[in-house]
């Protein structure tokens, strides 16, 4: 097993990164400098989430209006629970030492890592 920051493990250093979603996918990238793995990891984290959080709040304000709001408070809901489903499916997948590439996202994560 490859080391990390802290001198974690880069399985556990990765599952960090998702732990606290962008969070700390922001202080695991700005710390870890070497690996790859953990980097993509911690740069995933941050763009998926801070999407994740932008759309969640967009459809929060939407819901406001009158009449057809409740349409934009169901698209939240699934957005908020689309966020949990992912945000377990990254750590589990962090611990077991896999790197996972989310559509779009994660190809573009992967191509700023690995440059």
């Amino acid at each position: 097993m490859n080391k990390s920051i802290f001198g974690l493990e880069e399985r556990w250093a990765a599952f960090l990164a998702y732990l606290f979603m962008f969070i700390s996918g922001i202080v695991v990238l700005v710390l870890e400098k070497e690996n790859k793995f953990v980097r993509f990891a911690a740069l995933q984290s941050t763009v998926v989430f801070l999407v994740f959080l932008v759309l969640g709040l967009g459809l929060g304000m939407l819901s406001n209006i009158w009449l057809i709001g409740w349409i934009f408070g169901i698209l939240g809901w699934v957005v908020r629970v689309a966020s949990f489903a992912t945000w377990l499916y990254l750590i589990i997948t962090a611990a077991s030492n896999r790197a996972v590439k989310l559509p779009i996202v994660g190809d573009i994560c992967w191509e700023q890592v690995h440059k």
